[in-house]
């Protein structure tokens, strides 16, 4: 999910830990798909238990995206390479957009995290990360708190609720909106801007290498793990 990245610009010890974040989301995914096509029973809406969980792996993909961009701009990454690598965000944002409501069409996904990811990485490339560790701080922490202190009926419409001061959680499959979760990307960017020595050393290799190629596992796990449990389903039923 978050951008792939390549030279003096990787980490193995980060791309692992987008590794381990992109594995745990496949599994939840699954277990979410065995919920809808019923093999299972569970409240993934509800229940702590899966909700904890959703909150946990986005915030693992958005810090990871927060420390990739510090690793990038330490490395002098131009603004040709950063503008073609977030038209894949966007693009795929776009993508998942209409293959949700295709398969949801009363709950299709209009501000997901890869909507949410092509945002916040605009505001940090292009303004919050010329700012100065303690103000981006200060910022992360206000943009945690925002959605519990300031809401608005007015960005309850889906063209509004990308901002996230919603008076109540919109109907659909995934949301990420700007607040609170820049404030966890804005972390990840100050922790590795300050200390980019902790993603230096060995990291397990597997989840390393998954880690680089994130966005391309992220578009086709889902439609494999359907796919495949739409097959089995049919030859259950068979």
């Amino acid at each position: 999910m978050p951008l792939p990245q390549t030279g003096s610009e990787r980490s193995d010890r980060l791309d692992a830990l987008r590794g381990f974040a992109i594995v745990w989301m496949a599994v939840f995914h699954f277990s979410f798909d065995l919920n809808h096509f019923g093999w299972i029973q569970q409240n993934f809406y509800r229940d702590p238990f899966w909700t904890w969980q959703r909150t946990a792996i986005v915030s693992l993909f958005l810090f990871c995206a927060g420390g990739g961009q510090a690793l990038a701009m330490q490395a002098g990454q131009g603004a040709r390479r950063f503008w073609r690598r977030w038209a894949q965000v966007a693009g795929c944002a776009l993508l998942v957009s209409a293959g949700s409501w295709v398969m949801f069409p009363n709950s299709w996904i209009s501000f997901g995290v890869l909507h949410g990811m092509a945002v916040m990485l605009l505001l940090l490339r292009l303004g919050l990360s010329r700012l100065p560790n303690i103000v981006l701080l200060v910022l992360a922490a206000l943009a945690v708190a925002a959605p519990q202190g300031v809401a608005s009926a007015l960005f309850d419409t889906r063209w509004t609720n990308w901002v996230g001061l919603v008076t109540h959680k919109p109907i659909t499959e995934d949301y990420v909106p700007v607040l609170p979760w820049l404030g966890v990307m804005l972390l990840g960017f100050v922790v590795t801007r300050a200390r980019p020595a902790v993603w230096h050393g060995p990291a397990p290799r597997p989840l390393a290498v998954l880690g680089r190629w994130s966005l391309s596992f992220y578009m086709v796990h889902q439609p494999v793990l359907i796919g495949a449990l739409t097959a089995a389903q049919f030859f259950r039923g068979a």
